[in-house]
């Protein structure tokens, strides 16, 4: 009776601190860049994952959860501290893409780990008498500033790196060996190994309450699965769809290792005692990076990991508490920086007086249903990604989301409660939303003290080959207006959503020696929407071209429309911009080629 009373009154958020042995276990599960949709509870049909779709039906799924920042490091540090990554310094990956010479921006320096002074959920924990265990992947620091120096008892798994040593046993490579796995069997699967050590840690624990933090290294790249599970799915990869065999084999062993874990909290009868939460800490990976093939694909929500679009910070999110959480689906909007309160209140641990976290707490929304008062979630990422965004930054209120580029200051806003796939900006429409969340992102980046990104001097865009040819792929150009885009997917890669025929785009370019330029364009347009007359501009020189119908818009067919000259040497600026546009848009742009006349 004492045991019901006491946790009733941590659920209504009652100061009363329960005793050790009433305390529950907590299970926090991070998923490296698994997309939302890449499960079946979230509407995916070819990947299979019957374990985490089980845990949605008997928990609570949230439709509207975010990652702080659509890369890893961050949203890591963001989960254990419950601060927004900004105020620790590390807005990238750890260490980050370095600077190259065709960016316009130079990017922040960030911190190589996470401050030894921010206090961790597992420092919390650790203090209020929790064994405490990181099983997976750290990414927070190397040496100095392990998972052992931020609370955690037990590090298996955990170092500096972003990406595996390796997915099969042995776990090393020529830089060393991941800690705790040396006596792994030979061959033996990391995603595997992970969750037999999680299952031997609430074993171990089963008496005193625990705190596992079991983020997994898969689904990152590189791509690797037991070939059998991979022999499952016979399909042909295809661009454009969930499709690559790899990586449903690797989603598959990702839910096989959660269900483990379930299954032996079920066997020691510890489940209606753990909060368990699962999510990831970004968004599907959806572009090639070197690959052939994309590991998925967010549809509908837009792009994917590296992008502040949906398909880059919206995450799954399932929380699973058996008796404590009302199982059903929730629109509330919720972030990685929630969950060091929503567990604190949970477990009845007192945060230290003195900090101040971003996050609140989801337990009365995941207990009750009741929403909480809507409040605004912020984005600052100022770095241009592996993935081929550029720097900006965010801030979602309520239904609508403004995205700021750093480039230029262009600002695009989406409805996301009505339009998930961002596929209609509203900032002509609505101008007195777009100044109040611009105000609001501007009035939250001092607020955390947001490093900007700064002018690049050593700036020298879409440089000639040795053969002084000049391509400008569609991902260098700036888009001005209001729909044209650019669409990073494999299968798009393009210019695309020329619907108005005032939005144009620039490139720059650096000529090294002057003299004349065939241009060529690779450009598509859809059946009967050809002959747009579209003008190319650079400095007093100019051409006007007729869009060809090359029967679909992503049929892209290379041409050569005219000449430029270009007297001097020096950077240069070519305006695309439309004079016509007969039909439903202008057309596709892949990229335009400046070819030495002969």
């Amino acid at each position: 009776m004492l045991r019901s009373i006491l946790l009733a009154a941590c659920l209504c958020n009652s100061s009363l601190v329960l005793r050790a042995a009433d305390k529950p276990n907590v299970v926090l599960i991070v998923i490296d860049d698994l997309g939302q949709r890449d499960l079946g509870c979230y509407g995916s049909t070819f990947y299979k994952t019957p374990n985490i779709d089980w845990m949605a039906k008997e928990g609570v799924r949230f439709t509207d959860a975010y990652a702080a920042c659509p890369v890893c490091s961050p949203t890591r540090a963001s989960i254990l501290t419950g601060r927004y990554p900004q105020r620790a310094g590390i807005t990238d990956w750890i260490p980050g893409r370095k600077d190259n010479s065709d960016q316009r921006l130079k990017r922040p320096e960030i911190r190589n780990e996470l401050p030894l002074e921010e206090t961790t959920i597992a420092k919390a924990l650790q203090k209020d008498g929790y064994a405490t265990a990181l099983i997976g992947k750290w990414h927070l620091g190397g040496k100095g500033f392990e998972p052992e120096k931020h609370g955690f008892d037990v590090n298996i798994g955990g170092d500096e790196t972003g990406t595996p040593r390796s997915y099969f046993a042995p776990f090393e490579n020529k830089l060393g060996k991941m800690p705790g796995l040396e006596n792994a069997k030979e061959g033996e699967y990391l995603t595997d190994r992970l969750a037999a050590e999680a299952e031997g840690f609430i074993e171990k624990h089963k008496d005193k309450p625990f705190f596992l933090y079991l983020p997994h290294y898969g689904v990152h790249t590189p791509l690797k699965a037991p070939q059998a599970l991979v022999d499952k799915y016979k399909a042909a990869p295809t661009h454009g769809k969930q499709s690559n065999p790899v990586y449903a084999a690797m989603v598959e062993s990702m839910d096989a290792a959660v269900g483990r874990v379930l299954k032996k909290l079920d066997d020691l009868k510890l489940s209606d005692n753990t909060l368990v939460i699962f999510t990831s800490d970004n968004g599907g990976l959806a572009t090639l990076e070197g690959m052939p093939f994309a590991p998925t694909i967010n549809s509908p929500l837009r792009e994917g990991k590296g992008y502040l679009y949906e398909g880059g910070v919206r995450v799954p999110l399932v929380v699973k508490w058996p008796g404590k959480v009302k199982p059903g689906t929730t629109d509330q909007v919720a972030c990685s920086i929630d969950f060091f309160d929503t567990i604190l209140d949970a477990t009845g641990t007192k945060k230290p007086a003195s900090l101040k976290t971003d996050g609140v707490s989801l337990l009365r929304t995941v207990t009750t249903g009741e929403p909480r008062t809507p409040r605004a979630i912020y984005w600052h990422y100022p770095h241009y990604a592996n993935q081929g965004s550029k720097p900006g930054g965010a801030v979602r209120f309520k239904d609508h989301k403004l995205i700021e580029y750093y480039e230029d200051g262009r600002r695009e806003l989406f409805d996301v409660r009505k339009d998930p796939s961002e596929s209609r900006n509203l900032i002509s429409d609505a101008p007195a939303v777009a100044k109040t969340l611009t105000d609001a992102l501007d009035s939250w980046r001092k607020g955390v003290g947001a490093k900007m990104p700064t002018p690049n001097p050593d700036y020298k865009p879409n440089p000639p080959n040795k053969d002084g040819v000049i391509t400008m792929p569609a991902r260098t150009a700036l888009v001005s207006g209001v729909m044209l885009r650019f669409e990073p997917l494999p299968h798009k890669n393009t210019l695309g959503f020329w619907v108005n025929k005032d939005d144009y785009a620039t490139f720059d370019f650096t000529v090294e020696r002057g003299g004349a330029f065939t241009v060529e364009v690779l450009q598509g347009c859809g059946k009967g929407s050809g002959g747009a007359e579209v003008e190319l501009a650079a400095g007093s020189e100019k051409l006007t071209f007729t869009v060809k119908d090359t029967g679909g818009f992503q049929s892209f067919e290379a041409r050569d429309v005219g000449t430029l000259k270009f007297e001097k040497a020096g950077r240069y600026t070519m305006t695309v911009k439309a004079k016509t546009k007969p039909g439903v848009a202008v057309m596709d742009l892949r990229q335009i080629v400046l070819k030495p006349a002969k």
